[in-house]
């Protein structure tokens, strides 16, 4: 939110350091505002603002990032830039500026709504199968403690969950430097067809049954 960020901006200030954000998911968010730390008073010269097309026109495959930031960090960036990557295809680099120039704001808001629902569905699922969560406010994954269903840790759970359940989570200890921080936890993703989300629904159903009794 805008008062978190605006405790990293005066941190930022008062110990004279630049600060790196990355916005991939600036157009998938579902409740209040989406802040951008580069606005806030004194942080447009010294924030380098990361971002990308992957996500927001659903070509994830394809790579296309940007950076804004003042001239000066600009210009180390691209040398940098130019001697590890070079360049992403051209051609892909040209698709993605027509999107940027013709899709209006109701395309960013149906991409919104769509991910909306399909977390809807999804969280439906979960809360049902006996997961515990906190609602995401963006992005298209949710963290989920499966600590009422198993007393296993989570890589174990994951590989019994993918097997028995036919639902494949990604273990929680994966996102933690301290790993058994998310001992009892997995991660999921719902940038799926609605059915095929309804699909693991029902199957994650089944399985929390079989697990409780």
């Amino acid at each position: 939110d805008r008062e978190e960020l605006q405790m990293i901006a005066d941190l930022c200030l008062q110990y004279n350091v630049l600060a790196i954000t990355d916005e991939i998911y600036e157009h998938i968010y579902y409740e209040g505002e989406h802040h951008v730390l580069a606005t806030l008073e004194g942080m447009r010269d010294r924030t380098i603002t990361v971002s990308g097309l992957s996500k927001t026109f659903s070509v994830t495959g394809w790579r296309i990032g940007t950076i804004i930031a003042p001239p000066d960090l600009t210009d180390a960036i691209r040398k940098v830039h130019d001697f590890l990557t070079v360049g992403a295809p051209a051609p892909l680099q040209e698709a993605c500026a027509v999107g940027i120039r013709k899709l209006g704001q109701s395309y960013y808001e149906g991409l919104t709504a769509d991910y909306r629902d399909r977390r809807d569905v999804f969280l439906s699922a979960l809360k049902d199968s006996g997961f515990k969560f906190s609602t995401p406010e963006g992005a298209y994954y949710v963290l989920a403690d499966f600590g009422d269903l198993s007393s296993e840790d989570d890589t174990t759970f994951s590989k019994r969950l993918a097997r028995d359940g036919g639902v494949a989570p990604v273990p929680g200890s994966s996102f933690f430097s301290v790993p058994e921080r998310g001992h009892s936890l997995v991660r999921f993703a719902f940038c799926k067809k609605i059915e095929t989300l309804q699909a693991a629904g029902e199957r994650l159903r089944e399985f929390a049954t079989k697990a409780r009794s």
